[in-house]
């Protein structure tokens, strides 16, 4: 029999995970209260309950300050890490980590580096696994002991008696990556880094950081100064221009000057300026285009900076924008399209925008009078500005198209009717308003007329067989039996190809659906035949041809009739 077992109630209910080694290793040795703290935890994130510190705390019964604590504890073991302190934020971490695994050690073996280091830290008692921690870093980086101690108190010198055991570790961690685990190796780094640290002090303060220089910025200031080659005075300048607040967002924003080969103060700072108009520009055209930028950069760095570095100039860009808003290009993707068109017409410079902005405005507000003359009363769009392009290609005068829209009146398609027209007039080669005006009865006028006439056939037929077939579609029980062909109408293609008898039974199916379909129209009192357009000549189907391109006997009778 096995020492421990459980009722089949328990093994059918859900469980909390713990990894064996926090139970094997960690539990033994940590604090009962942590132990409770770690495993509440785990068992707030596996039910999906989440909640906050003071909630734990509450289920707890201890204060938030108490569970924040037990927390920190908790990091010591590199069991969780502490993301954020407001809000609280915390993440537990496996227990495989080498420096947070208790391990045993002889008190007596670091009886004197527990006491020189006690006197350093004295501020607070050390806990006894602070102290297991500090065994940790000596066995396993191979500190000597005194190089550790002088690493503990140039830690102290620099935060004070409240620093945690964290960041200690993080700077012996530091020491021991670059191999510097000897007292006489520590102590000429730290020496070294006594020289940077004036110079660090400065750039802190035209940064407005508020906090003391550390071996990490020492590490930096070096990168800085040796690989990157800027100067003290250019790195507080950047400091100060760029308005930074951390060694993290100068770092990377001097590997950015030095990338642009911007070194001197003054080139610096002409950088910023212009890094600043841009992201200004940004926001501007952003808002005529009525974009909310939640984050400017990814727009600066895929368009607003290739748009200047094209050539275009702010003015130009947010005059473009505004332009865009009142089109329906409401977006930097659509401006881009736009700018794009401009960049390769040629008109980059402010002048020539403005020109080029002058002419759409004008050729917008002659399509809507065109569109007008037609009897439209919507939007301009893209087509109409090209048909317009095309139409004046083929050296048609404005006022010959707002005739030719004017005799589109009525139509259901007016812009396609103006189309045909104005291409039998360009066929029989007549550009001059007058020769359509004076003679009506002219061949050319004959044409127009003639094509005007089997348009208004052909659609009339047309309408009247769509409108039947939708009518039919709008009852649900023949829409469905339609809906249902048509997809066993596309199976039924790829069935002939692989499988025969499987055609065979689509084709069945098929069968049986039509014949219901018919059933329900002549329910509905619809003929079948309607859904086929009826035109009024059965030889060229309302097109004014026969078969043979010849001309049919109803357009000669039509041309007869109107002569």
């Amino acid at each position: 029999m096995p020492f421990i077992s459980v009722s089949d109630e328990i093994a059918n209910k859900s469980f909390t995970y713990v990894e064996n080694k926090f139970i094997s290793k960690y539990l033994p040795v940590l604090d009962p209260v942590a132990v409770k703290v770690y495993l509440y935890s785990l068992y707030l994130f596996q039910s999906g309950f989440g909640g906050s510190l003071e909630d734990l705390a509450f289920k707890l019964n201890m204060t938030a300050d108490e569970a924040q604590s037990y927390f920190e504890y908790l990091e010591e073991f590199e069991l969780v890490s502490v993301i954020s302190v407001s809000p609280f934020e915390v993440k537990i971490l496996d227990a495989e980590n080498i420096s947070g695994t208790p391990k045993k050690f002889k008190p007596e073996k670091y009886a004197d580096f527990t006491k020189a280091v006690q006197s350093i830290i004295k501020g607070r008692m050390i806990s006894t696994n602070e102290f297991r921690e500090y065994f940790v870093m000596l066995e396993e980086y191979g500190f000597e002991q005194n190089a550790l101690i002088m690493i503990i108190s140039y830690c102290v010198n620099l935060k004070g008696d409240n620093i945690r055991l964290q960041y200690i570790k993080k700077v012996a961690r530091s020491f021991a990556e670059d191999g510097i685990t000897s007292a006489k190796k520590v102590d000429e780094k730290l020496s070294a880094y006594t020289y940077s640290t004036t110079a660090l002090i400065g750039i802190f303060k035209a940064a407005g950081i508020n906090r003391q220089p550390d071996i990490e910025d020492d590490k930096l200031y070096k990168k800085w100064t040796a690989e990157l080659g800027f100067d003290d005075g250019a790195i507080a300048a950047c400091a100060k221009k760029f308005k930074i607040k951390s060694t993290e967002k100068l770092d990377s924003t001097l590997e950015e000057l030095y990338k642009n080969k911007k070194f001197d103060v003054k080139e610096i700072e002409a950088y910023c300026d212009g890094r600043i108009a841009v992201y200004n520009c940004a926001l501007d055209i952003a808002k005529a285009l009525g974009v909310y930028m939640q984050n400017a950069a990814p727009y600066l760095e895929n368009y607003v900076n290739v748009w200047c570095d094209w050539g275009f100039g702010f003015t130009a860009l947010k005059s473009i924008a505004e332009y865009c808003f009142k089109n329906g290009k409401k977006s930097f993707e659509e401006m881009n399209d736009f700018v794009k068109g401009l960049y390769d017409d040629g008109a980059v410079s402010d002048g020539s925008v403005n020109d080029c902005l002058e002419k759409l405005r004008a050729q917008d507000a002659f399509i809507r009078k065109m569109l007008n003359a037609c009897g439209l009363t919507r939007k301009v769009i893209e087509w109409d500005r090209a048909s317009l392009e095309k139409w004046r290609s083929w050296s048609f005068s404005d006022e010959m198209i707002l005739e030719a829209a004017t005799l589109s009146a009525g139509k259901s398609n007016p812009t396609s009717y103006m189309s045909g027209i104005l291409s039998s007039w360009k066929s029989e080669g007549k550009f001059n308003i007058d020769e359509v005006r004076q003679h009506p009865s002219s061949a050319h006028a004959t044409k127009a007329d003639v094509e005007k006439h089997y348009y208004d056939l052909r659609h009339y037929a047309e309408a009247k067989a769509e409108k039947t077939l939708n009518n039919a579609l709008a009852d649900s029980v023949y829409g469905d039996i339609r809906k249902q062909l048509n997809e066993l109408a596309i199976s039924l293609a790829f069935a002939e190809v692989r499988d025969a008898e499987k055609a065979e039974g689509i084709s069945q199916q098929i069968k049986k659906l039509e014949a219901d379909g018919d059933r329900r129209l002549k329910e509905l009192c619809i003929d079948k035949a309607d859904f086929t357009p009826k035109y009024s000549c059965k030889i060229c189907n309302d097109t004014g041809y026969a078969k043979d391109g010849s001309p049919c006997e109803c357009m000669k009778k039509f041309i007869a009739s109107i002569k």
